[in-house]
């Protein structure tokens, strides 16, 4: 963990160029991998609220520990999230390195207040549709309704009653953060193309 205190004794925040250039990999922080003992991150997509606990103490909750320090090492500018369940991926841009706070916000957002459009939700077979109508009312009632952020392209679909569906609501009930991996395959079937500051997001109930 000593390499991921906050502070300025690093190197240079690397740009997209220079990780091409340099061809280095990334070491994530251990908070993102779930392989920090202290402090496991509970991130709800639903709600865009960060938290977490100390596993050695799973009653007592605690507000987001480390958020301050640097997502990766070397430090980045840029990071670009995708999600196997999900058709978006999220850019997360800091000129002075990308945080573990950075990530949660971003993330928190893309799912919490941005929402799925008639053309996105159109690709899905009826039944599925169905469940992420159900699962945005679900949301709306536990959460209450999402707010706006984030943008999005086209119409945003409605879910009844002129409800707005939040991009966590395709997500269903997998709506929790559960790490982050490299998938080069996956971000070349997203993206089109495969980076390493590109990491994709594990998702789990």
């Amino acid at each position: 963990m000593d390499k991921f205190t906050a502070g300025p004794n690093y190197g240079p925040v690397l740009t997209t160029t220079d990780l091409y250039l340099l061809g280095c990999e990334l070491d994530l922080h251990p908070i993102l991998t779930h392989a920090f003992g202290g402090f496991h991150l509970i991130l709800n997509l639903a709600s865009g609220h960060a938290g977490g606990y100390n596993p050695a103490n799973k009653d007592q909750d605690l507000e987001l520990a480390h958020g301050n320090e640097p997502a990766t090492i070397p430090r980045v500018q840029e990071l670009h999230i995708v999600c196997r369940l999900a058709p978006w991926h999220t850019h997360i841009k800091n000129p002075t390195g990308v945080t573990v706070a950075d990530f949660c916000t971003a993330v928190g957002k893309q799912y919490s207040e941005s929402f799925i459009t008639d053309a996105e939700l159109d690709t899905l077979p009826p039944r599925t549709r169905d469940q992420v109508r159900r699962a945005a009312q679900n949301a709306q009632q536990i959460y209450g309704a999402p707010g706006w952020g984030g943008g999005y392209y086209g119409s945003p679909s409605p879910g009844g009653n002129g409800q707005r569906l939040s991009r966590s609501a395709w997500l269903r009930d997998r709506i929790f953060f559960d790490g982050l991996e490299k998938d080069d395959d996956f971000a070349v079937k997203q993206l089109g193309f495969k980076a390493s500051n590109i990491f994709c997001m594990q998702v789990t109930s």
